[in-house]
């Protein structure tokens, strides 16, 4: 089969590899669409992959191909997203219903082969079959949807909220459609990249700045998410938390980025500072809020490419260009 390969951090090729065969318990996947995301980046800038060469691509659905012999609830034909996670199951975290804190966390797409190939394998427990409303073409937002459903779950949620959301990307976006829909007061968006900033407003955002210095916020913001990862947007947002608020760094960031704190801002103000780490119980919650219409994905997808394009796809998704982009292999 074709797939893209990262062969080593910043090479890149599409390459004929054997086809995978599914295990007792798998599925083989044909993808229809595969996502293109920040972590992909960072595999291809040799971070996250523990090994090279690795098939990226852990946004996907599409059509069962193959079944394994134990596989039940499942069959050939069955369109299906895949939850990209592979939690051990045993681990002190695993058992504690933490496994995207795994201590042995891989992923399709970054530890084993992924999506971005004419077939990718899949454990059956890792299987939402989509409902005749949803296309595999679109269930793509299925994964990414499942990431800000975690960060949500992190989040007090109480009803007439501010939030401040850094970064209008796909992330961004659908964090600002999640919190209208957790009753937010108000929900402000900052991005550099205009064409971003008016799919935010399009959407129905409260404002859509280039800066947090254009808004009037005298007692800060009760949630300040990050989507960005990028150092300066951080410092910006972490001192516009109001009284009791929380930052979610939601975006993820280099490893070697680095962004001081004020301790006795946390104290005195009663910050809360948090993370949410990918998928945790949310992917079929996000499988059926897709299919309920929450989001509109003629919206949230602007460019789809064929395989071959992966490498250009790759660095327009780099370049900041469109909203999300879809790989259909």
């Amino acid at each position: 089969m074709r797939a893209a390969v990262v062969v080593t951090p910043g090479t890149l090729e599409i390459a004929d590899i054997p086809d995978p065969a599914p295990g007792p318990t798998d599925v083989v996947v044909k993808p229809a669409a595969v996502g293109i995301c920040g972590t992909d980046l960072h595999i291809m800038d040799g971070e996250f992959a523990p090994a090279y060469p690795i098939v990226p691509g852990h946004e996907m659905a599409g059509e069962i191909v193959a079944v394994g012999s134990a596989v039940t609830g499942y069959a050939v034909g069955d369109q299906v997203a895949v939850d990209p996670s592979l939690y051990c199951g045993y681990c002190y975290y695993c058992k504690r219903a933490r496994g995207n804190q795994c201590e042995n966390w891989a992923a399709i797409g970054v530890t084993v082969a992924g999506g971005a190939a004419e077939f990718v394998v899949a454990p059956m427990a890792n299987l939402f079959k989509l409902p005749s409303v949803l296309k595999a073409g679109d269930a793509a937002l299925i994964e990414p949807l499942s990431c800000a459903l975690r960060g949500f779950d992190v989040l007090p949620r109480q009803m007439a909220s501010s939030y401040l959301i850094y970064g209008s990307g796909t992330m961004g976006l659908m964090m600002l459609e999640l919190a209208k829909r957790a009753g937010a007061e108000s929900v402000s968006v900052v991005d550099l990249n205009p064409e971003r900033l008016a799919t935010a407003s399009r959407l129905g955002c409260s404002a859509a700045v280039a800066s947090a210095d254009e808004l009037v916020a005298p007692r800060g913001y009760d949630v300040v998410i990050d989507c960005t990862g990028v150092a300066a947007a951080i410092r910006d947002g972490l001192p516009r938390v109001g009284r009791g608020g929380t930052f979610l760094q939601f975006g993820v960031a280099s490893y070697d980025a680095r962004v001081a704190i004020e301790p006795y801002e946390i104290y005195r103000r009663e910050i809360t500072i948090t993370g949410s780490m990918a998928v945790l119980h949310t992917f079929d919650r996000a499988g059926q809020m897709l299919a309920a219409g929450v989001l509109d994905p003629s919206i949230f997808v602007s460019h789809r490419y064929p395989l071959t394009s992966y490498s250009a796809a790759l660095e327009q998704f780099r370049a900041g260009v469109g909203r999300k982009i879809l790989i259909e292999p």
